[in-house]
């Protein structure tokens, strides 16, 4: 067994608690839905578009129906490496809005990065 097959593959998916009190709330039974769109970033790290960058941090977005949810991700792991050679990832998802308030929300999140960092989120 050469050192590539022993090597164990590390995408942690972390949902914010407040987020998930908003999913629990709005979508109900299709909570576990939207739990499971979030899930498959498990497999394709890269999925998601992509809507902006602070520093390292790209800013992505999932849709389900009129919603969106973002996450935050180290965007040069995510971009530039191709899912095989991702060992170690952090997603992290921060906020969801509808398609009214979607750039409010992207330019919050843009705001929170810039002036404390993806701690900011915590």
């Amino acid at each position: 067994m050469d050192k590539a097959e022993t090597e164990v593959k590390m995408i942690r998916i972390i949902i914010l608690n407040r987020l998930r009190n908003e999913i629990y709330k709005i979508f109900k039974k299709d909570s576990m839905k939207i739990y499971s769109l979030i899930e498959e970033l498990q497999t394709t790290p890269q999925k998601g578009k992509i809507l902006g960058h602070v520093g390292n941090m790209s800013i992505r977005e999932l849709r389900y129906k009129n919603f969106r949810f973002y996450f935050i991700v180290d965007g040069h792991k995510a971009y530039l490496l191709h899912k095989d050679q991702i060992h170690e990832l952090l997603i992290r998802f921060v906020r969801m809005s509808t398609k009214n308030n979607q750039q409010k929300t992207i330019d919050e999140i843009k705001d929170i990065l810039e002036k404390i960092g993806e701690e900011g989120f915590d």
